[in-house]
């Protein structure tokens, strides 16, 4: 069985890089976003994707809700296992703040060795996003599906595939819009492309 993912980073929100959305509610797609939604729409389109899965924040979910206009699909499905990193109370802080945080310092130098505060860990989230994809692997061959989650997920998921240990993450970007296409069957995984931004 072979599946193709196409590993969908959300399109930009108008605070991007300004603090830590993480899961915080209310954070909605800007004027920037919604043009690079229409971007990827019609790279997507011509992925001939099957189906699309989505993280539940709002960001994720309008990225989503575009790809799968714009391919005449149906409504995204809504899974946990691509939600953005649970950062407990960092979530919300700007970056001017939590450069001031021991922790959060160590937590970017150290992710494997390191739990955010009433969060996860990094090897936790790489488990969940490979629980998925593993799932869906197993559901059908030739199978071609969107998933439209966050940065740090994605990295997760592609230093898997690579077998870069978990704290390789800062040695490869995923920017706002990206796609990393992922092949995955019987005799292995490959990336086919990485962080691929439509301009």
């Amino acid at each position: 069985m072979t599946a193709t993912f196409f590993l969908v980073r959300h399109a930009a929100h108008d605070s991007v890089g300004n603090f830590l959305a993480g899961r915080t509610a209310g954070i909605t797609l800007g004027e920037a976003g919604r043009a690079q939604v229409q971007r990827l729409g019609q790279r997507l389109r011509r992925g001939d994707i099957d189906e699309i899965y989505t993280s539940p924040r709002e960001r994720t979910r309008e990225t989503a809700e575009g790809i799968a206009s714009a391919c005449g699909l149906a409504l995204p499905q809504i899974d946990a296992a691509l939600d953005e990193v649970d950062f407990g109370n960092w979530s919300g802080k700007t970056f001017e703040v939590l450069n001031d945080d021991p922790q959060w310092r160590r937590w970017n130098t150290t992710r494997s060795l390191t739990r955010t505060p009433g969060g996860e860990t990094m090897l936790d989230v790489q488990t969940r996003i490979f629980g998925l994809i593993e799932t869906l692997v197993s559901g059908g061959n030739d199978r071609r599906i969107a998933l439209v989650s966050h940065a740090d997920v994605i990295k997760a998921a592609v230093s898997h595939v690579l077998g870069l240990p978990i704290d390789a993450w800062s040695r490869f970007d995923i920017a706002p819009a990206s796609v990393t296409t992922v092949v995955i069957g019987d005799w292995g995984a490959k990336v086919m492309t990485l962080n691929e931004v439509t301009l």
